[in-house]
């Protein structure tokens, strides 16, 4: 016979018990609140780290489908969307139904959002190809029927870029949205828009007017410093930006760019450990910078997409900078300095 047991050794250490005592007590507060709030809702105004990823997942289905009776639809997506947020605006007309998606993303893990609210899809970022999406519909614990399986079913189409049209039915009801009370990011840190020769571009962001003349584009020389700033590690459950594109201005994306962005991105960690950079080229994720450079794939106009991960993502405007510097002929300035030391930019 399978031993019992296996599933409780967490609970044989003191911290193991008391976390899991915590994790219990909140999965019961939120379970309370969900006769008449959103869980996508309830877990975006908590923004606790602890009810993030795995840990989520772990009540989800207990929550929405034993508690409430929530039908559900799953599929892996069959088609990428750069901005699910602008699916909000249709899926608040759905009155008759209380909706929650759950998005694994790659990096992030499971990530859930109440989809009529723009400001929690905005979280997913860019929905990826074959990646898992469910789609969880009911009535807040008023019971289920076949227009909550129908609503699933076609949300699930509208994430993959179908074109609906939803029944009358599920436009009348009090499944309304409610304002969230969240803290905001920092606003005046948004990369900037750059294309690339493809003509693909990320979102636009404002950014300072660059002054006139040769000197508009430089760049101070980087400080080199032997320790790296510590930073304590944000609270709430992590969120990406949107892929911002770095177009590459030397004639070859070559070595010395290469060496330049790894010395950048290990500046940023240092200044923020809790943080995470993506590196994207041509639609995939890039696990190694110095795959950018081999057999010179990476060439003059080609467009080198990042993003940020995790809370209170701050200074991406200013590593987009670097990063730009880093795509050109001035790459030099980050070379400079003990190879082991890391540089003072953020």
């Amino acid at each position: 016979m399978a031993n019992d047991t296996s599933n409780l050794e967490v609970l044989s250490t003191r911290s193991g018990f008391n976390s899991a005592v915590r994790q219990i007590k909140k999965t019961i507060g939120i379970s309370e609140e969900l006769g008449a709030s959103n869980l996508g809702d309830v877990l975006f105004e908590l923004g606790d780290e602890e009810l993030s990823g795995d840990r989520i997942a772990m009540f989800l289905r207990m929550l929405l489908v034993d508690k409430l009776g929530y039908r559900t639809v799953s599929s892996n997506l069959a088609s990428v969307v750069d901005d699910p947020s602008a699916l909000a605006p249709e899926f608040e007309t759905w009155k008759g139904v209380d909706l929650i998606a759950a998005y694994h993303h790659p990096e992030l893990g499971l990530l859930i959002a109440n989809p009529k609210m723009a400001e929690e899809l905005a979280g997913f970022g860019q929905l990826r190809k074959r990646e898992l999406m469910v789609i969880y519909a009911g009535k807040l614990g008023k019971g289920s029927d076949a227009s909550c399986q129908q609503a699933a079913e076609l949300a699930l189409n509208l994430f993959q870029g179908a074109k609906v049209k939803a029944p009358a039915g599920l436009l009348k009801g009090n499944f309304t949205v409610r304002k969230l009370s969240k803290a905001k990011g920092n606003a005046e840190d948004t990369p900037v828009k750059a294309k690339s020769r493809n003509g693909a571009a990320p979102k636009k962001a404002k950014m300072p007017k660059p002054k006139a003349g040769p000197e508009a584009h430089r760049v101070a020389a980087p400080v080199v410093t032997a320790s790296a700033a510590s930073v304590p590690a944000a609270k709430g459950p992590a969120k990406m930006t949107p892929r911002y594109a770095v177009v590459v201005q030397n004639e070859l994306f070559h070595n010395g760019n290469v060496e330049a962005w790894k010395r950048i991105v290990a500046s940023y960690k240092a200044k923020h450990p809790a943080l995470e950079v993506f590196i994207y080229y041509d639609g995939e994720r890039i696990l190694d910078i110095n795959s950018l450079f081999k057999w010179g794939k990476v060439k003059h106009g080609s467009a080198i997409e990042f993003a940020v991960a995790g809370n209170e993502i701050q200074d991406v405007a200013k590593l987009q900078r670097y990063l730009a510097q880093g795509a050109s002929h001035q790459f030099e300035a980050f070379l400079r300095g003990p190879v082991n030391n890391v540089l003072k930019l953020f």
